[in-house]
This record gives structure tokens, sequence and C-alpha cells, in this order.
């Protein structure tokens, strides 16, 4: 039986529900993503926006362009920057 920690750690912050009505999914795959200092927090706050954003590949890797993720609100003057790239991490 899994605990409520691993449940925590594995739940879905975001899905890109407006891809899924514009779009016809026919395959899904699942993507982690590099995060850096407070992008950590503000994702558990689900404070991210996937509208505009894609994936392309660079360098034999794959980026999400264009995703917003918002800058921690009790973060200092240290916060991320919200536009940046992400890198995703596929098996």
């Amino acid at each position: 039986m899994a605990s409520q920690e691993d449940d925590a750690r594995n739940r879905t912050i975001a899905v890109n529900r407006r891809a899924r009505h514009e779009y016809s999914i026919l395959e899904t795959v699942e993507a982690g993503l590099v995060l850096r200092g407070t992008e950590v927090k503000s994702l558990r706050d689900g404070q991210v926006n996937f509208k505009d954003s894609y994936a392309m590949v660079r360098n034999d890797e794959i980026w999400l362009m264009g995703c917003h993720v918002s800058p921690y609100s009790h973060g200092t003057d240290a916060n991320h920057d919200p536009e940046r790239d992400r890198k995703l991490l596929l098996k």
C-alpha cells in the first residue's frame, strides 16, 4: 500500500485542458520538468499556465517553451524567471 507521502510526490500538478478540448489527442506521454528554486513551490500552488506553450527538440533534448510559472508569492529577489525554457525529462 502506497503511503500518503508517495501519493503527494507522484500527483499530477497541471494538465493542459485547452489542448484536450481543441485537439484530438492520439497519444499521451508523462514527463517531468527540471525546476529551479521557487518554481517547485509555485507549481505546488498551481501557479502554472500552459497557454501558448509547446515542446521543441534542441540538441537531442526536449524543451518546454512558452510555459508561464508565476513567481512564488513569498519569494525574495531571487525568484525564478517565469518565462524561462524548461527541460522535459522523458524515459
